[in-house]
């Protein structure tokens, strides 16, 4: 470590005891780090109740050590900081209590899987059965997976191990990354939405503002970087053979979804959940639905991943190979509510770390682009199925779901008419 900096760092005495002795040295009723793995520096710790303490203080304090959980995993603890507890009946032993029927069946079967190779025959038939089950999975679960993709396995296991190679560097070489600021075409964080979170989750992130306009390679920091752009540009093919596929599904023309500039914004985050001393206390993910047309996920094979079906958490298995496609809000308003947006969300866990690649797509957003409206598609509509919502830009629908999202709440339904 090249230098020793200083944090205040709010907690409760209770911890005081969780923690390995060596870190700490007692003075004036508080406890200071004397050395720690993750250059977590030296972070004073005040004695308060959990319930009563200076909850923007140790937020910025979190903030200001750029380490992420990694470092307060790195350090040793046993027991996580309140800023990371959810109380508001999430978490903990409810959280714990529905898990335990995660792996059940729904309906009979679990998450769809879907093998996109016979869509490579050039038959009708085939063809015709893949769009089919589609149509069934967008309706039905708003999840699916999909195996045969095209995208070689050589370059997800390269993109899975560069993302986990970035995130277990020396705290130097990732920190002049670390920043909130998305306008960056890259940067590293812990909690993108830390301040406006009920709690924070176990999970830190690099990000990639890939399409459409990526980032020089140069910015790209070099440990990840042709993994990065060669896995970046294979997931881009993959979500305009999507949006074809889930067209074709609401009986429109291939190209409809595409035409509509629904996946020419792609946003790529590789996230890094580590090992969790209280995972019953947090989340890896907290519950939530995604503020885009579609989402691309490639997992490890830690697991941990559910979606919500029929009020049941069912998880989403690790298919060696495979990817997980989810569909997000925009999508939900564009089809009328005809295929769904659903709550998903990734339990913490003691054992890790757990590795993941989430490529979202959506219109270009920002950067001085043209805005456009969107609403339900024209053609789904009849007098039987009049619009549920309004038109709406997508500056609108983002500053709600953030608004939303601070209250846990989904933000589709501020805009039904």
């Amino acid at each position: 470590m090249s230098k020793a900096f200083k944090h205040s760092f709010n907690f409760s005495t209770q911890h005081e005891a969780s923690y390995p002795k060596k870190h700490f040295a007692s003075s004036n009723n508080k406890l200071s780090f004397k050395s720690c793995k993750a250059s977590l520096g030296a972070i004073m710790v005040d004695k308060m109740s959990p319930f009563n303490y200076d909850r923007q203080s140790n937020l910025k304090a979190f903030d200001d050590t750029k380490t992420g959980v990694k470092g307060l995993f790195d350090s040793g603890i046993t027991k996580i900081p309140p800023i990371f507890v959810h109380h508001d009946g999430q978490n903990a032993n409810q959280n714990m209590a529905k898990s335990v029927h995660a792996g059940k069946k729904v309906n009979g079967f679990g998450v769809p899987t879907i093998d996109l190779m016979m869509d490579r025959t050039n038959d009708h038939i085939n063809h015709s059965d893949i769009v089919n089950q589609v149509r069934e999975a967008c309706e039905n679960w708003g999840f699916f997976q999909v195996i045969n993709h095209g995208i070689p396995t050589s370059v997800l296991e390269d993109m899975l191990h560069a993302i986990r190679l970035f995130h277990e560097q020396d705290h130097e070489a990732k920190s002049e990354l670390y920043s909130r600021d998305m306008a960056r075409k890259v940067l590293y964080h812990s909690n993108i939405d830390l301040y406006y979170s009920k709690a924070g989750v176990w999970k830190d992130t690099i990000t990639f503002n890939m399409e459409p306009s990526p980032p020089q390679p140069e910015e790209i920091p070099i440990i990840c970087r042709n993994a990065a752009i060669e896995y970046g540009k294979y997931v881009m093919e993959l979500a305009v053979d999507l949006l074809r596929l889930i067209s074709e599904a609401l009986g429109l023309n291939p190209s409809y979804l595409q035409d509509l500039e629904c996946g020419e914004g792609h946003v790529l985050k590789g996230h890094y959940y580590p090992p969790c001393p209280e995972p019953e206390l947090t989340f890896g993910t907290a519950d939530h639905t995604d503020n885009t047309f579609l989402t691309i996920l490639l997992q490890d094979q830690i697991g941990g991943l559910q979606v919500l079906n029929n009020n049941q958490w069912v998880d989403v298995p690790p298919l060696p190979g495979a990817l997980v496609i989810n569909l997000g809000d925009l999508l939900q308003i564009v089809t009328n509510d005809r295929f769904k947006s659903v709550h998903h969300r990734v339990l913490a866990n003691k054992i890790g770390p757990r590795i993941s690649v989430a490529s979202f797509f959506r219109p270009r957003y920002g950067g001085g682009a043209v805005t456009r409206s969107y609403g339900p598609i024209k053609e789904l509509l009849s007098e039987k199925n009049p619009a549920v919502y309004k038109d709406i830009t997508i500056e609108e629908y983002t500053t709600q779901f953030l608004k939303e999202s601070m209250d846990g709440n989904a933000a589709l339904s501020h805009f039904k008419l």
